[in-house]
């Protein structure tokens, strides 16, 4: 634990001294900090109650705080779980938002409702949440799409130890993220957890227009020759390095600004 946590400390010390001037510990480019939450509900009501609190307060308060963009997302089916997506630009806006929002006093006014649910009638049943280090080959958010119909896949790649986590994360780094590019899988982010469940894990995000976009992107995706050319990499090969994959779809709410 002592290590896990010198090593957050690291990170947002690099983070912070980045703060203002583009560049990281050692001259290296600032890299973004992403905290993904996942509300598990229980009912409609929650869903609507949770929508008018980020819509009406949160994102708002988080914008205040230098927290931006706010990302709002639920399923292409169904209520829960609702996925919400946070850029910090350093460690330190991420340990500190809670007490912040808590000094905010138009927060706790337009978010009472939600913020003041008794235990008898929650706001929501659980939140989970993770913290992410952007990659070096993507160290800041983007949002490709701001279309009404658009879509936005996540993806979570576990692998069987820390080292072959590192490894997919340098395929990733040193080429696969240039052939997304190429090929129109779109990136939102890709981030390493260095806090959360399922560990190691990668998470990233792409986003599309709508449904035939994606696939016809993952279609070219899959012939591209650079991309054959990197995945026949002995060390890349899925069954060193990945132990599961997690692919979700999901559409962002009316407030969401990714």
């Amino acid at each position: 634990a002592a290590s896990c946590i010198a090593g957050l400390g690291a990170l947002g010390a690099e983070a912070a001294g980045a703060q203002g001037s583009g560049r990281g510990r050692g001259d290296r480019p600032r890299r973004d900090i992403y905290e993904l939450r996942r509300y598990t509900l229980d009912s409609e009501a929650q869903k609507t109650g949770l929508e008018a609190f980020f819509a009406d307060a949160a994102i708002a308060a988080l914008n205040r705080i230098e927290v931006s963009p706010v990302g709002v997302f639920v399923p292409l089916e169904g209520f829960s779980p609702v996925y919400v997506l946070l850029r910090h630009r350093n460690f330190w806006t991420f340990t500190s938002s809670t007490q912040r929002l808590l000094a905010d006093e138009e927060f706790l006014a337009k978010g009472a409702k939600f913020l003041d649910a008794p235990a008898t009638d929650p706001a929501y049943k659980r939140v989970e949440s993770s913290a992410m280090v952007a990659f070096e080959g993507m160290p800041e958010l983007e949002i490709p799409s701001k279309a009404e119909s658009r879509i936005l896949q996540l993806r979570i790649y576990e692998s069987p130890s820390v080292k072959t986590g590192q490894k997919k994360i340098e395929m990733f780094n040193t080429g696969e993220i240039a052939i997304f590019r190429k090929v129109g899988l779109n990136p939102v982010f890709f981030g390493e957890t260095v806090a959360g469940s399922a560990m190691p894990n990668l998470t990233y995000m792409l986003g599309f227009d709508n449904m035939g976009e994606r696939e016809a992107a993952w279609k070219r995706f899959g012939g591209d020759p650079d991309w054959q050319k990197l995945r026949a990499i002995p060390d890349y090969a899925d069954k060193k390095i990945l132990s599961n994959i997690t692919n979700i779809f999901l559409k962002p709410l009316s407030c969401s600004q990714i």
